[in-house]
């Protein structure tokens, strides 16, 4: 599972292939023991996130938004996208 970006602790990666489970545009999330599937969109769609690390995942799809369709629509097709800028 590629990595799209880390900041905080946080990883953020994305699927190859992956519109089985959720059906939307999303991406994973680990933070220490946490994982969850969050939508382009910044909607919790599977798993937790401690608040604080929530929000921060969320202020960073809103900045990232038109790079995370980007990403989200070469990793359908299986084709390879690049790391998105962490949040500073």
């Amino acid at each position: 599972m590629p990595e799209l970006s880390r900041f905080y602790n946080i990883v953020i990666k994305m699927i190859y292939s992956d519109i089985g489970q959720h059906n939307k545009p999303h991406f994973h999330v680990y933070y220490a023991e946490y994982e969850a599937a969050i939508g382009v969109d910044g909607e919790l769609l599977a798993g937790s996130l401690p608040v604080k690390q929530l929000k921060l995942v969320q202020a960073w799809t809103a900045i990232h938004e038109e790079e995370l369709y980007a990403a989200w629509n070469k990793a359908v097709r299986n084709e390879p996208f690049g790391k998105i800028a962490p949040l500073q």
